[in-house]
């Protein structure tokens, strides 16, 4: 369970860029990280193994068809190695902060294998629309 992300909190997204890391979390990214463009306009953060994971996934995609080049080149270009500074921050590039629309209050989300980083805004519109749908969707997804 300790390489598992779970959870959604609250942090401050400072005038540098830089957002807290939940604690629990910041050993596993201590030995690298990379954040890149998510879906839904969000970003996704990664551990570098986990990373590497979804590279080869990317590169088994046929470079032939045109929605596999798109989807790499939105996970791969958008791409950024960050690391966990001394007091647990991440420091975002200016290019995906504008990407996620992020402002003062950002959620730090933990999907799994990856954090996801929303605006607090966008993250509460996002649950409202899809909340009420859980029901429909898990019986659409667990046939």
């Amino acid at each position: 369970m300790d390489n598992v992300f779970i959870g959604e909190y609250t942090h401050l997204l400072d005038d540098k860029g830089r957002v807290a890391i939940p604690a629990k979390f910041r050993a596993i990214l201590k030995k690298g990280a990379i954040v890149t463009k998510g879906l839904d306009g969000c970003l996704f953060l990664y551990t570098a193994p986990e990373w590497m994971k979804l590279v080869a996934k990317l590169n088994e995609m046929p470079i032939s068809q045109g929605n596999a080049r798109a989807f790499a080149r939105l996970m791969v270009a958008g791409a950024m190695g960050v690391n966990v500074d001394s007091q647990g921050r991440i420091n975002l590039p200016n290019y995906l902060i504008k990407f996620a629309g992020l402002k003062k209050n950002v959620i730090v989300a933990g999907l799994m294998n990856r954090l996801e980083i929303w605006d607090e805004t966008t993250w509460a519109k996002y649950k409202t629309k899809t909340e009420p749908e859980s029901e429909k969707i898990a019986e659409e997804l667990f046939i």
